[in-house]
């Protein structure tokens, strides 16, 4: 359960977790986007600190979250190393024949690296201080307005991101009980090492159908019939401190959109 933080909600008082969940998605999205087009390590750096500053304020452990980069450590590897080679300039800091590695290079590849913890961190955060049925209302709520299934929508996204831990947590599970029964995924050629893991594919599936099987059975049995005609106990309100918390995450954003173009 440590190893994932997508996916899990972690239980406290804060007060990122007391804010509308609309207001969070609505703040996760204009932060990744923004992300995306900052292109200097002084705004990654400012988003940086202004993730720290949501952390301490979500009471949410920050190792906590770091743990959850494993999960994304051979991504972070290979985007790093592709922008580190690939990336043409003029200043050669070290050549071996078609490989060469340029400043240019080494500074693409601490910023994408910044750049792809920086928006896992930040997504994370989202499921962590959001319970599902509060993240399943955001979502229907800000799709609503849109010509959209808004609740099957909602459901099937939530449903999704809960099922990442648990299905990380099964693979855990399959490997241990495979390699407890002699199955070696570490020495071999690739092609070997790849059909050893069809060992664990298989159960996987089989235990993923399984599980959804006995949702559906779960839902029906409490009468679960969609979205149409129902109410919510809790209907979601915007409060001061929503508004203020977008207000302040927005005008954030476009600080480091003004950045990019100074």
């Amino acid at each position: 359960m440590t190893r994932i933080a997508i996916g899990q909600f972690y239980p406290t008082d804060s007060p990122v977790h007391r804010l509308d969940p609309r207001v969070k998605l609505l703040a996760v999205i204009a932060f990744v986007t923004v992300l995306l087009f900052v292109t200097r390590f002084l705004g990654l750096g400012l988003a940086a600190l202004f993730l720290a500053a949501i952390i301490r304020l979500s009471r949410v452990p920050a190792r906590f979250l770091f743990r959850g980069l494993r999960m994304i450590l051979f991504i972070l590897i290979f985007a790093s190393v592709i922008n580190l080679f690939l990336t043409p300039g003029e200043t050669i800091l070290f050549s071996f024949g078609f490989i060469r590695l340029t400043a240019e290079g080494l500074y693409r590849a601490g910023l994408m690296t910044v750049r792809l913890v920086l928006l896992v961190i930040g997504s994370s955060l989202l499921t962590l201080t959001t319970s599902p049925i509060k993240l399943t209302d955001g979502i229907e709520s800000l799709l609503r307005p849109f010509p959209l299934p808004a609740h099957d929508i909602a459901i099937m996204m939530t449903i999704a991101l809960r099922m990442i831990p648990t299905l990380a947590e099964e693979t855990d599970k399959i490997i241990k009980a495979q390699k407890a029964r002699g199955a070696d995924f570490e020495t071999g050629s690739l092609p070997k090492r790849v059909k050893q893991f069809l060992a664990v594919l298989i159960p996987l599936f089989v235990s993923s159908f399984k599980r959804a099987d006995e949702l559906a059975t779960a839902m029906e049995a409490r009468c679960y019939r969609g979205g149409e005609g129902r109410t919510k106990m809790k209907p979601l309100k915007m409060k001061r401190a929503d508004v203020l918390a977008l207000a302040v995450t927005l005008l954030f954003c476009a600080g480091l959109i003004f950045l990019r173009f100074l």
